[in-house]
């Protein structure tokens, strides 16, 4: 677990590859703290002024990753939020010290869970040349350790319900507020 600094905007930040359920959960979370809940795909959009599909047919994924990092900037400004990042978030190193402004929380399933979850969404663009399910197992091993960085704790959301992996976050998060603010 990195280290943790006193985060007074006290925002959590869900990071995870797609399908791991960062926007579902976040809006339960939100919902349940009584916080306003942010997607940076959405941000993205509305800066773009296009679909993300759109964004990488048209523009490719490096202008996709700068305009994420933006998005990004945006979410952080806010306070008390609950923050659903894009899945390629943590590719780009200058966005773990916006992602450091809070506590993170990285959602994490297995690739088969993951497949299950994504393989009908048509707004998910192909990352790679690989079959999808073999794309998703190459992507979590190339992803994993900037995960692994980014993140302040982590829930397997292959192995509970939607209620139970909100609230285990949610005891999580508070933990860590808690131990925040008790090393002031």
């Amino acid at each position: 677990m990195k280290n943790l600094l006193v985060k007074k905007m006290k925002n959590l930040f869900l990071i995870g590859y797609r399908g791991t359920g960062k926007t579902v959960l976040g809006e339960r979370i939100a919902k349940e703290l009584n916080k306003n809940f942010v997607d940076t795909d959405k941000i993205i959009i509305e800066i773009a002024g296009k679909s993300i599909p759109n964004i990488f047919a048209q523009d490719g994924e490096e202008k996709f990753r700068e305009i994420e990092t933006q998005a990004l900037e945006k979410a952080t400004a806010m306070e008390n939020v609950i923050v659903s990042c894009g899945g390629g978030i943590i590719m780009k190193e200058r966005n773990f010290p916006l992602l450091a402004k809070g506590i993170v929380c990285l959602l994490n399933a297995d690739a088969e869970t993951i497949y299950d979850r994504i393989y009908n969404d048509s707004n998910r663009p192909a990352l790679t040349n690989k079959d999808p399910f073999e794309e998703i197992v190459h992507m979590l091993k190339l992803r994993g350790p900037l995960y692994e960085k980014a993140k302040d704790f982590e829930i397997n959301t292959a192995l509970g319900g939607k209620e139970e992996c909100v609230n285990e976050i949610i005891k999580k998060f508070n933990e860590l507020i808690l131990q925040n603010n008790n090393s002031d």
